[in-house]
C-alpha cells in the first residue's frame, strides 16, 4: 500500500432492528452477522484501522471478540430510526481527531447486512480509487431498465424512456442500483467538502446481483442463507452457462 493513504474501514451498526431482531448480532449460519464483515475486513492488507460504531455495548462488545475497534460508543441521539448515517461517520471522524489526534486519507463504509460481499469487491473499488480521479468508489448491481413508480391508486408510471420503445432490454441503457453499501469508499477532504457520500467524482464497480442481497427483511435473510451455503455451487453453475455461450 501507498504510505501517502491511510484508510479507515467503519461498520455502521445500530441495535434496534425492527424486521429483523437483533439483525446485526442474529445468528448467520453459525456466528453473528457482523462477525462475517470484520473478518473479512481483517484480510485486506491495505485497510489501517477497524471501527464498528455502534450504541451498544452487547454489539460493542462482539465486535471486539473478532478482533474490531469500539473506541467509543454512539451517543443515543445518533442512534434512532431517522439518523442519517452520514452523521455518525462525522461523528466518528470527529472524536477520532480529538482524542487521538488521528485522521485517515479515506473512509471506508461496510455494512454488516452484506454477507455476500467478497475481499476482491473491496480490492476492486480500492484498485479503480487509487488510478482514477474519483472521489468516491461504490458498489452497484445490474438491475432492470425499465423503472415504474406506482400511484396513489395503483396507476403504473414508467419514470424513464417511452412505451414506446422496445420492451427488448438491450434496446435499453443498462441501468445499476447501489447495492446495500456493499462498499462505499470516500476521500476525507471531498466528504467533508460536499457533506455526502455520493460526491461529485463518484466512479463504480459493478457486482453480480445474486450477490447483492442487503438485509433488510426476512425474506432477504433467507435468500442470504441459502446463497451463501450454496456459493460456490452458484458461481460454478453461473460460469458453465456463460462458457456455453462462447461454444
Amino acid at each position: 500500500m501507498n504510505n501517502e493513504f491511510k484508510i479507515l474501514a467503519i461498520t455502521p451498526a445500530r441495535a434496534g432492528s425492527k424486521r429483523i431482531p437483533n439483525k446485526n448480532i442474529r445468528n448467520f449460519l453459525g456466528k453473528p452477522l457482523i462477525a462475517r464483515t470484520i473478518e473479512q475486513i481483517r484480510q485486506v492488507p491495505f485497510i489501517d484501522r477497524v471501527i464498528v460504531d455502534t450504541e451498544s455495548e452487547e454489539i460493542a462488545g462482539i465486535a471486539k471478540e473478532y478482533g474490531a475497534e469500539v473506541p467509543f460508543l454512539r451517543p443515543p441521539e445518533l442512534a434512532q430510526d431517522d439518523t442519517n448515517v452520514i452523521d455518525s461517520i462525522f461523528y466518528v471522524l470527529d472524536k477520532l481527531k480529538k482524542d487521538e489526534d488521528y485522521a485517515p486519507t479515506h473512509v471506508m463504509i461496510l455494512q454488516a447486512t452484506s454477507p455476500l460481499r467478497e475481499v476482491e469487491d473491496i480490492e476492486k473499488c480500492w484498485k479503480l480509487m487509487e488510478k482514477s480521479y474519483a472521489t468516491t468508489v461504490l458498489t452497484v448491481c445490474p438491475t432492470h431498465p425499465k423503472l415504474y413508480h406506482l400511484s396513489a391508486e395503483n396507476d403504473i408510471i414508467l419514470v424513464n424512456g417511452s412505451e414506446a420503445q422496445s420492451n427488448n432490454t438491450q434496446t435499453w441503457e443498462p441501468a445499476y442500483l447501489l447495492n446495500g453499501c456493499f462498499v462505499y469508499i470516500v476521500e476525507i477532504k471531498a466528504f467533508y467538502k460536499e457533506k455526502r457520500i455520493i460526491t461529485e467524482k463518484t466512479k463504480a464497480v459493478v457486482c453480480p446481483k445474486w450477490r447483492s442481497v442487503d438485509l433488510d427483511t426476512p425474506e432477504e435473510w433467507v435468500m442470504a442463507e441459502i446463497f451463501y451455503k450454496n456459493k460456490e455451487a452458484i458461481k460454478s453453475r453461473i460460469f458453465a452457462i456463460e462458457q456455453e455461450k462462447k461454444i
